[in-house]
C-alpha cells in the first residue's frame, strides 16, 4: 500500500543563501570594513545574528570596467556597497545606453506550445507539485539581461562605448564604502539611475532582507541617510522637469537646503483594515497633515515615495480632490504665483495635502526656491496653468517676452499631471479609490458589472491555469458599477514584502510583478496577513498523486502562499481577462487616474 502522505523538509530562513561560496573568512573580512566594523553585535535578534546576517544575505562581486550593476527603471531587491575600485552613475537616459542594455524582450516569453503541454499534463489534484518545485535548488546566479560575456562564471552586461556615454550625461563617481541601490531596496521602488562599472571594482550586494536588519542599528541608518543626502539627493532632484536645467552648482545648492520629511508609517497596512471601518471623514481627519489649505507655502514638496491625498476645505469636513505619488508636485503653482507676480496679493495654499499610509517628500525652502530655481525654469517646463498666468502678467505689463523661455506655449505639453497630479471626474469614486488604498494598484482587477453575467468563466480559466484553485475571488469593493476583484494587485508598494523571513515574495526586477518563490517559502504566513485586501492565501500542498506533504521535523502539512501571478508563464497573458466573453474584465493601473478613467470613457461614461 503507497504510503498516504510524503514526508520532506521544510524550508528555513536561510536554507537558500544568497551566496552559498561566502565563506567566515569572507565574513571576518567584511567585520574588518565600515560600516560593519562600527555595528554592534547586540542589536540584532539572536535568530538572525549579524555574522549570519553577513553569510546568508551578501556576496561578494568583482566587476569589469563598463559593467552593468543596476539599470534605471529595473526594481531593486539589494542594495551595493562598494569596497574597491570606483562606479559611475549615469543620470540621464540615453538612446545609446537604452539601445545596448535592453534585451530585445525582458520579459521572457512562454510559447504556445509549452503553454499547452503544461495544461495537458497538469495534475487532477488542486494545489500540486512536485518536490523539486517547493524545497530549495542549488543556489544559482540568474539573469534576466542579454549575456554579453562572463566574469567568473557569472553572467555579466557590458556597456558599449562607454566614454562616448558618460561625457554626454550627467555622471557621478562613488568609491570604496560608498552606498547605491539602497533607496529601492528598502521601498521596493525602481532604480532612479544605472550605474556601470568605472574601473574593475569589488562590489557588496546586500539583499534587502539583511538590509532591514542593518538599518535597525542607528550608526548604519546615519550612514545611509548622509550618503543619500551627498550623493543621491542632487540625482533624485535632477529628476523632476522643472529642476532639469540647473546647473551642477545650483543643484548641490538646492540639495544643501532640501529637507527629507516622512509622515504615516511604513508598515501603514497594519492600521488599514480598522480604518476602513470608518467613514470617509474620519479616515481623512486620522491621515497625518503634511501642508494645510489657507496657509503661506514655506517649502514646495516633491514627494519621494508613496501616496498623498489632496483634499479641499468643504463645510466641517474635507472633499478629496486629487492623489499625488513619487514625482508630483504640492504648492508650486502657489509659490510660483506669490514670486513670479510681484504686483499682485500672495496667494494661499489652495488645498491641503495628507499622507495616505506613508508618505516620504523632499521639502525645498520658497527663497531657494525663488532665487535657485525660479529664475533657471523654461517657460515650457511650467504647468499650463503657470504659463498662463506668466502671459496674463506679461500682457498686464505690456512687455510680452521673446526670449526662449517665453516660447509659444501652444507647443509645449501640459506638464501639470506630473507636477501636481490628477483627477477623476467623480470625486466620490476619486475618495473611493483612496480610502481603499486602491492608488496602491499597478495591476488591479477591475469588474464592470453592467457587462459582467456572473458566467465565472474568468474564474474557471485562472483555476485551470492555477494547480485547480482559482488565485482571485470575483467579490470585492464595489463603487457603482464597477468592483475591485480581489487579486493580487502587484502594488506600488508591495507591503507584503517586508516582513518575509526567507525573501520569498518578491518583485521582478524587470516587470514588476510581485512573485513567490515557493522553493523558499516557509509557509508562516506572514506575507497574507500583511497583505491589506486580502489577495494572499495559504494553501496546503500535495504531490502530482495527492498525497500531502508533511514537515519532517514538525509532522504538519507543507503550505505554501499563493497569489495571482499575472499568468506571466502562460502565453497570451492573464487567463481571468482572455476568458471574460463580454470584456467586463480589466487588469489596470491605479497609482495614476489615466488609466481608468480612459477605459472608463470607452464604456461610454463615468460612475456618479
Amino acid at each position: 500500500m503507497l504510503d498516504q502522505t510524503v514526508t520532506i523538509r521544510r524550508p528555513q530562513r536561510w536554507s537558500q543563501p544568497l551566496d552559498a561560496s561566502m565563506s567566515d573568512a569572507d565574513v571576518a573580512y567584511l567585520r574588518t570594513r565600515q560600516p560593519f566594523r562600527d555595528l554592534d553585535p547586540d542589536k540584532f535578534p539572536r535568530s538572525t545574528p549579524l555574522e549570519g546576517v553577513l553569510k546568508n544575505d551578501t556576496r561578494l562581486r568583482r566587476v569589469e570596467p563598463s559593467e552593468i550593476i543596476v539599470r534605471e527603471g529595473d526594481y531593486g531587491n539589494s542594495a551595493f556597497l562598494v569596497l574597491a575600485g570606483s562606479v559611475t552613475v549615469i543620470a540621464k537616459p540615453t538612446a545609446a545606453l537604452t539601445t545596448q542594455t535592453t534585451p530585445a524582450s525582458r520579459k521572457q516569453k512562454t510559447s504556445t506550445l509549452l503553454t499547452l503541454t503544461r495544461f495537458l499534463t497538469r495534475s487532477v489534484y488542486p494545489e500540486s507539485r512536485r518536490a523539486d518545485q517547493i524545497v530549495p535548488v542549488p543556489h544559482s546566479t540568474q539573469t534576466g539581461t542579454e549575456v554579453l560575456t562572463t566574469v567568473d562564471d557569472r553572467p555579466t552586461l557590458i556597456l558599449q562605448d562607454f566614454d562616448a556615454v558618460i561625457g554626454r550625461d550627467g555622471t557621478a563617481t562613488l568609491g570604496p564604502g560608498d552606498f547605491f541601490g539602497e533607496v529601492a531596496a528598502m521601498y521596493r521602488t525602481p532604480h532612479a539611475a544605472t550605474v556601470v562599472a568605472g574601473t574593475e571594482a569589488t562590489i557588496l550586494e546586500i539583499r534587502w532582507q539583511g538590509l532591514r536588519l542593518m538599518r535597525g542599528d542607528p550608526t548604519f541608518n546615519a550612514t545611509l541617510d548622509e550618503q543619500y543626502r551627498r550623493g543621491w539627493l542632487p540625482i533624485h532632484l535632477r529628476e523632476t522637469r522643472i529642476l532639469r536645467y540647473l546647473d551642477d552648482e545650483s543643484i548641490a545648492r538646492v540639495a544643501d537646503a532640501t529637507q527629507l520629511r516622512s509622515y504615516g508609517r511604513l508598515e501603514w497596512y497594519a492600521d488599514f483594515r480598522k480604518s476602513t471601518r470608518k467613514s470617509i471623514a474620519q479616515q481623512i481627519e486620522d491621515e497625518p497633515v503634511v501642508a494645510r489649505e489657507g496657509t503661506f507655502a514655506t517649502e514646495l514638496l516633491i514627494v519621494r515615495s508613496g501616496f498623498g491625498r489632496v483634499s479641499n476645505d468643504h463645510g466641517t469636513s474635507a472633499r478629496t480632490s486629487a492623489y499625488i505619488g513619487k514625482g508630483h508636485w504640492f504648492g508650486l503653482e502657489e509659490s510660483a504665483r506669490n514670486c513670479i507676480a510681484d504686483d499682485q496679493p500672495l496667494t494661499t495654499l489652495q488645498s491641503t495635502l495628507r499622507a495616505v499610509g506613508m508618505l516620504d517628500v523632499l521639502a525645498i525652502p520658497v527663497e531657494v526656491f525663488a532665487e535657485i530655481v525660479l529664475p533657471r525654469v523654461r517657460r515650457s517646463d511650467w504647468p499650463e496653468s503657470i504659463q498662463q498666468f506668466i502671459a496674463q502678467r506679461d500682457r498686464r505689463k505690456g512687455s510680452v517676452r521673446s526670449d526662449r523661455r517665453s516660447a509659444d506655449t501652444s507647443q509645449t505639453t501640459d506638464t501639470t499631471s506630473e507636477l501636481t497630479g490628477q483627477s477623476f471626474a467623480s470625486t466620490s469614486l476619486m475618495e473611493f479609490v483612496i480610502d481603499h488604498r486602491l492608488t496602491n494598484g499597478n495591476q488591479a482587477m477591475v469588474i464592470d458589472l453592467n457587462r459582467c453575467t456572473r458566467c465565472d468563466d474568468c474564474v474557471k480559466a485562472c483555476a485551470s491555469t492555477h494547480d485547480g484553485n482559482p488565485r482571485f475571488i470575483r467579490g470585492g469593493p464595489k463603487h457603482d458599477h464597477l468592483q475591485f476583484a480581489s487579486a493580487c494587485m502587484h502594488c506600488t508598494d508591495p507591503v507584503c514584502m517586508i516582513g518575509c523571513p526567507t525573501g520569498s515574495i518578491a518583485r521582478d526586477s524587470h516587470d514588476g510583478l510581485v512573485q513567490i518563490d515557493e522553493t523558499i517559502c516557509v509557509g508562516c504566513g506572514t506575507c497574507a496577513s500583511a497583505c491589506p485586501y486580502n489577495n494572499i492565501s495559504m494553501a496546503n500542498i500535495v504531490d502530482p498523486s495527492g498525497r500531502p506533504y508533511l514537515d519532517a521535523d514538525a509532522s504538519k502539512p507543507i503550505r505554501k502562499a499563493t497569489k495571482c501571478d499575472m499568468c506571466r508563464d502562460v502565453a497570451g497573458g492573464p487567463a481571468c481577462v482572455s476568458a471574460c466573453p463580454h470584456d467586463a474584465l480589466v487588469r489596470i493601473d491605479l497609482s495614476q487616474t489615466p488609466p481608468l478613467s480612459q477605459w472608463m470613457q470607452t464604456r461610454g461614461g463615468t460612475t456618479s
